[in-house]
C-alpha cells in the first residue's frame, strides 16, 4: 500500500473524494505541516500553529496509480489559491503536498508541473517533507458519510465529489 499526504483546503471535501476512488482503503483527516505539539481542530482553526487540514490517503497501486491519486488531488481543489479555498481562509487551507522520501517527492513535483500546465500557471501548491501527522479527532473522519444533510457538505463537498466523478469516472465507485 502506498500512502500520500495531502492538503488542499478543509479536510472534509479531499476526504469525501477519496473515499469514493477505486483502490483507496483508507482515508484519514488530520493535522501537519506545523510547529505545536498537540494540535487540534480547535487550534488549528485559529491559523497560529502552522498546521494544515490534510489527509492520509492510503491506497494500492495496482488498482489506482499514484499519478491519478496526485491527479485527482489537483482537480477537486484550486491550487492557485493561496492559504485558501473558496470561503475557508487561513494557512490551514493551503494547498500542500507532504513527502516521506526523494521519490515520493520526485511524484509530487511531476504533478505539480502538470497540473501547472492544466491550471495555466500560477499554483502555489506547497511541496514540504512530512513531519509529524496528528490524525483528526474521530468527528472529523469520513465526515460528509456521517453528514449528509450538513450544509458545507451539499454545497462544497458533493460540487467536488461530482467533478472528480465526471473526469475519472473508471477510477470512481
Amino acid at each position: 500500500m502506498t500512502e500520500f499526504v495531502l492538503a488542499g483546503g478543509c479536510f472534509w471535501c479531499l476526504d469525501a473524494v477519496y473515499r469514493n476512488v477505486k483502490g483507496v482503503s483508507d482515508v484519514i483527516s488530520g493535522y501537519t505541516g506545523g510547529e505545536h505539539p498537540k494540535p487540534d481542530y480547535e487550534l488549528v482553526c485559529t491559523g497560529t500553529t502552522g498546521h494544515a487540514e490534510a489527509v492520509r490517503v492510503v491506497f494500492d497501486e495496482n488498482v489506482v496509480p499514484a499519478d491519478v491519486i496526485l491527479d485527482i488531488f489537483f482537480t477537486l481543489h484550486d491550487p492557485r489559491q493561496l492559504n485558501r479555498q473558496g470561503n475557508d481562509v487561513g494557512t490551514q487551507y493551503r494547498s500542500a503536498m507532504y513527502y516521506t522520501d526523494d521519490a515520493q517527492r520526485e511524484l509530487f513535483e511531476a504533478a505539480r508541473d502538470r497540473a501547472d500546465e492544466l491550471w495555466g500557471g500560477g499554483i502555489v501548491t506547497e511541496i514540504s517533507p512530512l513531519g509529524q501527522y496528528f490524525d483528526a479527532e474521530d468527528y472529523h473522519q469520513d465526515f460528509f458519510a456521517k453528514n449528509p444533510g450538513q450544509g458545507y457538505c451539499n454545497f462544497v463537498a458533493v460540487p467536488k465529489v461530482n467533478k472528480v466523478r465526471a473526469k475519472f469516472t473508471p477510477y470512481m465507485l
